[in-house]
């Protein structure tokens, strides 16, 4: 009398093709997954541009003197998460979603360029570049999470993970 069920070699048969489907999957979904969090990282950094745009408004069109940072929330210092706050609706606009800690210690998962505090909007310049503020950075990532590189909020309140300014040696034209 036979019995039914699976042979051992059936269950180790199935057993790698469940294993095989998993490793094939987990990447795919980790990349997935990172290019979500990417994309909702652009998005906030938008949503600073646009409260950039209201702050000059309000103020002559001049940027606000901030500090890149602050090394914990206690620190009592102008950076972007104060002082543009107002502007963009509250705290979660600060908060990029692959930061698993900079944002719960500082307040903010983004860093200012402060070589641009207190310019007037017309007269913006990085390393030599001058007038140009779609390569011009004013906040980026404090750190590089995302799969494609470092987020960049640009003067011309565009995001990006692509670099769009080159340093120029100044020995050569």
């Amino acid at each position: 009398m036979k019995r039914g069920g699976f042979t051992m070699t059936e269950m180790l048969v199935v057993i790698v093709i469940i294993a095989t489907l998993a490793g094939i999957a987990y990447p795919i979904t980790t990349s997935l997954i990172g290019n979500a969090r990417e994309a909702a990282c652009l998005q906030n950094l938008r949503s600073i541009g646009i409260g950039v745009q209201a702050y000059l408004q309000d103020h002559s069109n001049r940027l606000p003197e901030l500090a890149a940072g602050r090394t914990s929330k206690s620190q009592d210092v102008p950076v972007i998460e104060t002082v543009l706050k107002d502007y963009v609706g509250g705290e979660d606009a600060f908060h990029c979603p692959a930061d698993k800690e900079q944002f719960r210690k500082t307040g903010s998962s983004y860093g200012w360029n402060s070589t641009q505090n207190g310019r007037h909007i017309s007269q913006l310049s990085f390393f030599g570049v001058e007038g140009k503020p779609e390569q011009i950075p004013l906040v980026s990532d404090k750190e590089a999470w995302h799969p494609h590189g470092t987020n960049i909020l640009y003067a011309d309140s565009s995001s990006s993970n692509k670099l769009r300014f080159q340093v120029r040696n100044p020995e050569k034209p």
